[in-house]
Formats: structure tokens, C-alpha cells, sequence
């Protein structure tokens, strides 16, 4: 019986490390459905958002916004420098916009409205490559090396807190069912 339950207990401590490291993530844009829009200041920009949370493979990206008003376009870096908004790479329009990360590496997304993108309605996502997935709560965030400005230091989120919390659930059930 004693094996058994420490079978039972070792995989559930897997389990729960697993889902900790593999679940994708809806990311909200700036955290709050009212966040893209020309930033009132500079320390407002999304970037400073996007520098803080994590990013993995398979996570996706969420704006809410006035389609009638307003669009996200995801261009190439070039378009994002000189906010070019006349060749994106796609345009979204329905103020309820979910983009899936579906590869490593930089994205840029800019406003599609005339003189918002040179206001500072922009932001850089960058994804991080498959192989940082097993050091989710440990390495911090990449920042984009494109962006102008100083760079600001990385701080931990509450994804990280949860994965870290559920992996030490499990090794305390674990312990109690020995």
C-alpha cells in the first residue's frame, strides 16, 4: 500500500509540474481593456508592459477596442521604427482582436490609426524560443533590444507565482502521503 501511494503521489507531483510549464496563455493587452490607445506619457507605453510578462510559444495576445476608431496592425520591424501603416503583414479591425504566438522572436503591432503610431500607441512582444519554457520561473523576460529608451528592469508576474506555488502543493502532498 505504501508503494502504491507513493506512486500515486509521485505522479501527481509530475502532473502538476507539467501543467504548471505547459499551459498557453490569453495575455490582455497592457493588462486592462482599455489600454491600446495613444499612451498619456512615456512610462504609460505598452512597452513597458510587454518588457515585464513572459511570453512563450502558443500564448496569445488580446485587444479590446473601438473598431470604428481604431485597428492593430502587425507589421515588420522597419514599419514599427518609421510607423509605416500603409504595408502591415496583418490588420485587425474588430475592436476584439486574439492573435496566437505562434513562433520565437520579436512581433510588432502599431496602431492603424492616422498619427497614433507616432504618439506612441506601438508595442514590441517578444516571444521567448521553446527551450527557455523549463526556466519559466527563473530567467527573466527578454527585452526588445530595438526599442529606444532606458530599459527597465524585469519583474516577476503572478503566472510565475502560480507555477511556483503549484509545484510546491505538490511536493508538500506528496510528502503528507508518505
Amino acid at each position: 500500500m505504501a508503494s502504491f501511494s507513493r506512486s500515486l503521489c509521485f505522479s501527481l507531483v509530475l502532473f502538476i509540474i507539467f501543467l504548471s510549464f505547459s499551459e498557453a496563455r490569453d495575455h490582455l493587452i497592457g493588462g486592462k481593456s482599455d489600454a491600446w490607445k495613444v499612451p498619456s506619457s512615456e512610462s504609460d507605453s505598452l512597452n513597458h508592459w510587454a518588457e515585464k510578462t513572459r511570453f512563450q510559444v502558443g500564448d496569445s495576445l488580446a485587444w479590446k477596442f473601438d473598431g470604428s476608431k481604431d485597428s492593430v496592425l502587425q507589421v515588420a520591424r522597419g514599419d514599427y521604427v518609421t510607423c509605416n501603416i500603409s504595408s502591415p503583414i496583418e490588420t485587425y479591425t474588430d475592436g476584439n482582436t486574439k492573435v496566437k504566438l505562434e513562433r520565437s522572436g520579436p512581433y510588432y503591432f502599431i496602431s492603424g490609426a492616422k498619427g497614433h503610431c507616432e504618439k506612441g500607441q506601438k508595442v514590441i512582444v517578444v516571444v521567448m524560443s521553446e527551450k527557455h519554457r523549463r526556466f519559466i520561473g527563473v530567467s527573466p523576460s527578454p527585452s526588445p533590444a530595438e526599442v529606444e529608451g532606458p530599459a527597465v528592469a524585469p519583474t516577476s508576474n503572478a503566472a510565475n507565482l502560480k507555477g511556483s506555488f503549484l509545484v510546491a502543493l505538490g511536493v508538500l502532498v506528496g510528502f503528507l502521503l508518505m
